[in-house]
């Protein structure tokens, strides 16, 4: 046990290490006039669709905002027409698809501009934020950011830090100045930016069409044809309020943080046993007054990486500080999620089967085409 947690106490400290060299955050740049389409899939967003939308319709660089409405149960089609989008009313989903998979392929499908900015409903853009991502796609082809995040509760933003550290320990900060390789690409649906003639070309919604890791698996299906994939932090240009209580953390993000479907056994069980042996083990052990030198060293390390997610918060508060509490928690909701993946969303229930085959598809033979002035 000594020997194990030693191995995966330096893979930690070796992904933490990136976090020295990593991209800085975005800045907001204004972009040209009317040169971006934006596209935001919703399903029963009615009452938090709203900040997004109003953000968006006060950027100069928004040429239309369109919401594809993935047959909403509320008023979410009412509130964004009322508030200036396009609203597209989402055809009938077809079997195999997920529906954010396929409400997106529609958006990107009746988009009018070649720069396409993705966002969910709960993202709330603030100025500069799509100027900067369209610039951005002069060296990369898919672009994802991470926001801050809004967490309204003491429970919520401490369950809720306990989940994104482990994400830190599996693949390290956000910006790393060089790629990973394919199967280790993260991302993150709620923000995405590309052009519209590459995906598609690429298919790339159809490609990921079955699975629920939807972001992650089109970032790495996208990569492993050489696209040039970047995640980067966009901290102060975007925010995010992703759940409404804690309940709802460990129930949907508890879902999907342990990649199940895009992943292998091998790497879901090197993932689980780094999160357990340098997380939870060392609380565990605290708790029990009997931890060793390398527990100790290793909730030094949980603590500093507390105060780094500080910025990851839009209002960091004692949540944050209580989070590391909770890793042994955190823990057994991933393995469980990892064990037995749920595969409902949104009132649907998506039936098991083989994974699609876009995460084991070959390499195309050249990434997307690039031309002046794209």
């Amino acid at each position: 046990m000594a020997l194990a947690q030693g191995v995966a106490a330096a893979v930690v400290l070796a992904r933490l290490s990136r976090g020295r060299r990593r991209r800085p955050p975005l800045e907001p740049r204004e972009g040209a006039p009317g040169s971006v389409s934006v596209v935001v899939p919703a399903r029963d967003e009615e009452h938090r669709i709203g900040p997004c939308l109003r953000a968006l319709r006060a950027d100069p660089a928004v040429a239309e905002v369109i919401v594809v409405d993935d047959g909403s149960r509320d008023r979410t089609a009412g509130v964004a027409a009322g508030l200036g989008a396009r609203v597209l009313p989402g055809a009938p989903l077809p079997e195999g698809w997920v529906g954010k998979q396929w409400a997106l392929r529609q958006g990107v499908e009746a988009a009018r501009r070649e720069t396409v900015v993705t966002l969910d409903a709960d993202a709330r853009p603030r100025p500069g934020l799509v100027g900067a991502l369209a610039a951005l796609l002069d060296d990369h082809d898919l672009v994802t950011v991470g926001p801050r995040f809004v967490c309204d509760g003491v429970a919520e933003q401490a369950l809720h830090a306990s989940f994104l550290a482990t994400l830190v320990y599996r693949f390290g900060p956000v910006g790393p100045v060089s790629p990973p390789p394919p199967h280790r690409v993260l991302a993150n649906g709620q923000c995405m930016a590309f052009r519209r003639t590459a995906m598609r070309t690429a298919d790339g919604f159809a490609r990921v069409r079955g699975h629920l890791t939807d972001d992650v698996a089109l970032a790495r299906t996208l990569a492993r044809d050489r696209w040039r994939v970047a995640f980067l932090d966009a901290g102060g240009l975007l925010e995010v309020d992703m759940h409404a209580s804690a309940a709802e953390v460990w129930r949907e993000w508890g879902r999907s943080l342990p990649l199940a479907d895009v992943t292998g056994p091998a790497g879901r069980a090197a993932d689980l046993a780094v999160v357990w042996l340098t997380a939870a083990l060392p609380v565990a052990r605290l708790a029990l007054g009997r931890p060793t030198r390398l527990d100790l060293g290793l909730l030094a390390v949980r603590g500093l990486l507390t105060v780094a997610l500080r910025s990851g918060y839009a209002r960091p508060g004692p949540g944050l500080a209580l989070s590391p509490l909770l890793d042994v928690a955190t823990a057994v909701r991933l393995t469980q999620a990892t064990v037995r993946p749920v595969r409902t969303w949104r009132g649907r229930a998506y039936p098991r089967g083989r994974a699609s085959p876009a995460l084991t598809r070959p390499a195309r033979p050249a990434p997307p085409a690039r031309t002046a002035g794209r």
